[in-house]
């Protein structure tokens, strides 16, 4: 019951990733229905069997006026791979801003990378040139869809269509 469903607004929009349980309610109470079902498992009651939701649509359009993804210290983490990006170390990881607070630095997706503690100390308040380091990569704001497709870490085959993109399956 932990897997998680893709749920899609009337007009077939990613719309946000829900839980299993939550999916089949929406999916039973004729609140949205089934799009894509999983291969692997069923839903067993007394006398019926359910299909697995792995993708809803929403009988309504919900109006999402703002698509975002929340700046946060899990998100930064979920955007790096929770990897330093000036090391690569995957340990005792925090967030560092590029430019510093000290010189105006903006806490923003654009400003904020996560570093192990050895290099976010050995950087102090310099930017990455002038302590000499260099960046794995530029920081950078993602897009809702983008952050469902590869920072969820949901890997469903089925989300490919809606997400707009190919993913690996899993075994």
């Amino acid at each position: 019951m932990a897997q998680k469903v893709l749920v899609l607004n009337q007009d077939y929009s990613a719309l946000t990733i829900c839980s299993m349980p939550k999916a089949f309610l929406l999916v039973y109470l004729n609140k949205a229905e089934l799009v894509a079902e999983s291969t692997t498992a069923k839903l067993h009651s007394v006398s019926k069997t359910f299909p697995y939701p792995s993708v809803i649509r929403l009988q309504r359009y919900v109006y999402f006026p703002f698509k975002g993804v929340m700046l946060n210290r899990q998100n930064i983490l979920k955007r790096d791979n929770h990897t330093c990006q000036y090391c690569g170390s995957k340990d005792f990881l925090t967030m560092d801003h590029v430019l510093p607070k000290s010189r105006q630095g903006r806490t923003s997706w654009d400003n904020l990378v996560t570093a192990c503690k050895y290099c976010n100390s050995k950087k102090g308040y310099m930017t990455p040139e002038e302590a000499e380091m260099v960046l794995a990569r530029q920081p950078f704001r993602p897009s809702f869809v983008m952050f469902l497709r590869n920072f969820s870490g949901i890997l469903d085959q089925q989300w490919a269509p809606f997400v707009g993109a190919k993913l690996e399956t899993t075994t």
